[in-house]
């Protein structure tokens, strides 16, 4: 079950987009516009879990992170009653599905993508970036009309009302599409739109441990509506690192090691994000064994918690061999005949035994 799918929004989904899509589904699901229809039921139960986590800048961060479970384990509530479901619906559509008094032609919540190198992501870095953002029209103040007159379906109030007992609805008037009036004369400055676009330098700074897909709000720096502007979300895309590997606050880190070292041992220095680490290869070490340094991996932004750097050791071999080196590895190799014999001996009892079973 994933709370975007549910909702049909995109993982970068604003908070408009959001709640659009909320009020949509919860008017279509809503029991009493589906009685005795226990589908709905549960699917309106879904739709208002899914609010209810999305909507919220800290549940939302947690979840993206951690999933369903992440919540729980911190003590979120995600499965609540009927109750909690109509408070929240009460709450979002004023108790009659009242619409906002502005309806604007564009989100006022701005989604921004943030190019991010590993090092700047692992560190945190202060950026200056500059937006577009959509502002009201100066000249007919967001209107895009220089004359109007009253909308003669809704009388300028914007919405009409439908329904009966508990379900009156407020809903958008479809004639003048909420704005209370119709225009006679567009603007000549917006071309009608209501809105011009203006373009604003902002300051951030970004936290250590920012991954892709992650979001970071800026608050009232999105687009202007009557009562002021909404939020800018930052979008973060990391590029990948040509030294570590990431999983989530952990890194990981291949080490090639000669065959000589790694039969013999060897003192070894790897990078860290602190810089370099000494380490010591104990002989006899195996391809692939993992070396794992506590808290040295990158810090959560939330929490600042760190993960660990994992080392990884691969081992290699040379690519070529002089005369004089191939005139030894041999002598060593025979100089294991004893060994060598006994694990050939192995591998021809295992092929005996295969052959057996292909008799049977």
């Amino acid at each position: 079950m994933d709370y975007y799918e549910i909702l049909g929004v995109s993982r970068t989904a604003t908070k408009t987009e959001i709640k659009k899509a909320y009020r949509r589904l919860a008017m279509k699901y809503h029991p009493d516009k589906n009685p005795g229809d226990k589908e709905a039921e549960e699917k309106f139960k879904l739709i208002n879990e899914a609010y209810q986590v999305l909507s919220d800048d800290e549940k939302r961060a947690i979840y993206d992170r951690y999933g369903k479970e992440g919540l729980e384990g911190r003590g979120y509530k995600t499965d609540f009653n009927f109750n909690d479901i109509f408070d929240m619906f009460s709450e979002i559509f004023g108790g009659g599905f009242k619409e906002h008094s502005y309806n604007m032609p564009y989100d006022i919540d701005k989604a921004y993508e943030v190019n991010l190198e590993f090092e700047e992501a692992a560190y945190g870095v202060s950026k200056e970036i500059e937006i577009e953002y959509y502002s009201l029209c100066p000249k007919c103040k967001g209107t895009g009309a220089e004359k109007t007159k009253t909308c003669p379906s809704c009388k300028g109030r914007g919405s009409i009302i439908i329904g009966n007992g508990f379900m009156r609805i407020s809903q958008t008037c479809p004639q003048c599409e909420g704005r209370g009036f119709i225009t006679e004369k567009i603007c000549s400055e917006c071309k009608g739109k209501g809105f011009i676009v203006k373009k604003e330098k902002i300051h951030i700074d970004i936290p250590a441990g920012v991954d892709s897909g992650m979001r970071m709000r800026i608050a009232g720096k999105g687009n202007e509506y009557p009562q002021g502007r909404g939020d800018l979300y930052l979008i973060f895309n990391v590029k990948p690192s040509k030294i570590f590997k990431r999983k989530g606050n952990n890194l990981i880190v291949d080490v090639p090691l000669f065959f000589t070292s790694a039969i013999l041992g060897d003192k070894i220095k790897i990078p860290t994000l602190s810089g370099e680490k000494e380490i010591e290869i104990k002989p006899n070490t195996k391809d692939k064994t993992k070396i794992i340094f506590k808290g040295e991996g990158l810090p959560d932004p939330n929490t600042g918690f760190k993960g660990d750097l994992i080392a990884i050791i691969n081992i290699v071999y040379p690519k070529k061999l002089t005369p004089e080196q191939k005139e030894l590895l041999e002598k060593l190799h025979e100089s294991f005949t004893g060994e060598i014999k006994e694990h050939k001996s192995f591998l021809e009892e295992a092929i005996e035994k295969v052959k057996g079973w292909f008799k049977k």
